[in-house]
């Protein structure tokens, strides 16, 4: 079972280790027959797990690249859209950003549903436009920039349609200072207040307008001239005729 230099080693050792390396090499020699077993015995498997863990690995990097081509080429695509929308080709535009609305990319879904909502409007059709803003906001899935913005829109397009107070809590959360929609949200907040009755609170929300200094100019002059127009002093500040 042992090899002779292995006998030889073994007669070279001092007495008192003679009996830990000989239970030593009999501890590797049965390790190294065990282990020859086994791979007799289990090789085949060895070999079908090994290849089958290589395949599950390529077939993980394939759909990551594939997923990100995919991505890329449905990026393209919308900027395809947008073009041929830009040079007034629309006939096919609706079904591509249709489909494109279908993507599991955010950003992809997102965006060709803006499209679609604008194609709408430029159509006349105001139904479709809101439906399809209506979608956006709904879809918690998607970034809140996106899901804001479709909001103000869809609120726009129905403001003469919907009850102010509905119009007031529905924007609640962006007409405050700091947000970025602070100027459109306050501006339609303002009016379902004056629609309300409630002049002097709808003054206050357009003077506050006007005095936030992130909020664009013209809108900021527009705010003074509606708190004016309420009884509010909105202090003195610089507009664009006067600078």
């Amino acid at each position: 079972m042992f090899p002779r230099q292995s006998g030889l080693r073994f007669l070279a050792q001092p007495p008192d280790t003679i009996n830990e390396t000989f239970l030593r090499e009999v501890d590797e020699n049965l390790r190294r027959d065990q282990l020859s077993d086994f791979a007799k015995r289990h090789g085949r498997w060895l070999i079908a797990g090994l290849i089958l863990f290589l395949a599950a690995s390529g077939g993980w990097i394939y759909w990551q690249q594939y997923q990100v081509q995919r991505s890329e080429k449905q990026v393209e695509e919308l900027a395809q859209v947008y073009t041929d929308i830009g040079a007034n080709k629309v006939a096919a535009a609706p079904q591509k950003l249709d489909a494109l609305s279908d993507s599991g990319k955010k950003g992809v879904r997102a965006s060709a549903l803006f499209a679609r909502a604008a194609l709408a409007l430029q159509q006349n059709d105001h139904k479709l436009a809101i439906a399809k803003y209506k979608e956006i906001t709904s879809e918690s899935g998607l970034p809140e920039a996106y899901r804001d913005a479709a909001l103000i829109r869809q609120t726009a397009l129905e403001f003469d349609t919907i009850k102010p107070e509905e119009v007031i809590a529905r924007l609640a959360p962006l007409a405050k200072p700091g947000n970025p929609w602070f100027a459109s949200a306050g501006e339609m907040t303002g009016m379902a207040l004056v629609k309300q009755g409630k002049k002097q609170e709808a003054g206050r929300l357009f003077a506050a307008i006007a005095k936030d200094k992130t909020v664009p100019q013209g809108n900021r002059d527009r705010a003074v001239q509606l708190a004016s127009s309420l009884g509010v002093d909105a202090g003195t500040l610089p507009t664009a005729t006067n600078q």
